[in-house]
């Protein structure tokens, strides 16, 4: 089957390099590398991580953004 696809240079020059190497044809070299790159398995699919959800009770301080009342609460504690 013929097609036509844009190779990029880097992929190029190693295909060149292939063929005197191997003396191989331009065909059975890129024919080699797209099965060879076909025939490897995917990566298996990472289960998605899950976070247990548990209750911490009512917060002791009901506006944290309120600087008063965090110090307030630190000096009743000590």
């Amino acid at each position: 089957m013929r097609t036509t696809i844009t190779i990029d240079d880097d992929v190029m020059s190693v295909i060149r390099r292939l063929e005197r190497e191997k003396g191989a044809t331009f065909r059975e070299i890129v024919n080699d590398a797209l099965r060879r790159g076909l025939a490897q398995t995917p990566p298996k699919e990472k289960e998605p991580s899950r976070t247990r959800v548990v209750s911490l009770g009512v917060p002791k301080i009901k506006n944290v953004d309120d600087i008063q009342e965090v110090l307030a609460m630190m000096d009743a504690d000590e």
